[in-house]
């Protein structure tokens, strides 16, 4: 545990010097502030159902795809390159904390993006006390159950970032590689969805299976309250399986 947390301090003190580190944030914030906006423009000229919360967590997947290669990409490629991931394995540190020590690194930044967009809902009420008409901008339970989607998804998708950062020493290859593991993972699970509703006749198991997989489901779940323990032990097991093998690909390459 004491190299474990002297790693993540590490590790967090190369991600605040990290100029990728300011590109995620930056592209991040910019990005989903702009969303916003426009939700909240199109909301006010076609009032819908869905609150304003739940559309904006709805689109998580645009910013997941650049901000987890960024936060990820240079963790073990990096030091791989330069020649200091060499010399770390010849001091008796595991190489289990390693991972984990990048892992955790990367999915504090994570999260802590994520929190900052709770100042969206927060600088519009100040601006325009009209917009907030009965809570809608700050609704408790949606925007409880989308962080705590957010949270546990992150676990899975912080681990595929590590895994893809362990195999090469390219952060640009790590980068891309964790993108398109990304795009298969959270859209191609959606396109599968939607092939089985769509009337596609598949065996009982991968129905099942395609069911259970279901990223945007289970952020819907979330959003309205509906919290199950299956995602969690998706995101979590395979959270930890991925970050396994990225210990044992390290070993191998040590």
């Amino acid at each position: 545990m004491r190299h474990f947390i002297t790693l993540l301090k590490h590790e967090l003190r190369m991600l605040v010097i990290s100029p990728s580190t300011y590109v995620a944030g930056v592209l991040f914030l910019g990005l989903m502030g702009f969303l916003y906006w426009a939700i909240l423009r199109s909301t006010v000229n076609a009032p819908s159902d869905i609150l304003p919360s739940v559309q904006f967590f709805n689109i998580f997947w645009i910013p997941v795809f650049f901000v987890v290669p960024l936060l990820t990409m240079r963790s073990i490629a990096d030091e791989r390159s330069t020649g200091t991931l060499d010399t770390l394995m010849t001091t008796p540190v595991s190489r289990s904390a390693v991972v984990l020590s990048k892992f955790a690194g990367a999915y504090i930044f994570y999260l802590l993006l994520w929190a900052l967009t709770l100042g969206f809902p927060y600088i519009t009420q100040r601006l325009y006390p009209h917009a907030a008409e009965a809570g809608a901008l700050l609704d408790p339970a949606s925007i409880t159950g989308s962080f705590l989607f957010l949270a546990v998804s992150g676990v899975l998708f912080i681990s595929i970032g590590i895994l893809a950062s362990s195999f090469t020493r390219s952060q640009l290859v790590a980068g891309m590689l964790c993108f398109t593991t990304l795009f298969v993972v959270i859209i191609g699970g959606q396109q599968l969805g939607n092939l089985a509703q769509s009337g596609t006749q598949f065996t009982g198991w991968m129905d099942a299976t395609i069911n259970y997989l279901q990223i945007f489901q289970h952020l819907d779940d979330f959003s309205r309250g509906i919290i199950d323990t299956r995602p969690f032990f998706y995101y979590l097991s395979t959270g930890c399986l991925l970050l396994g093998i990225a210990t044992l690909v390290i070993e191998a390459k040590a």
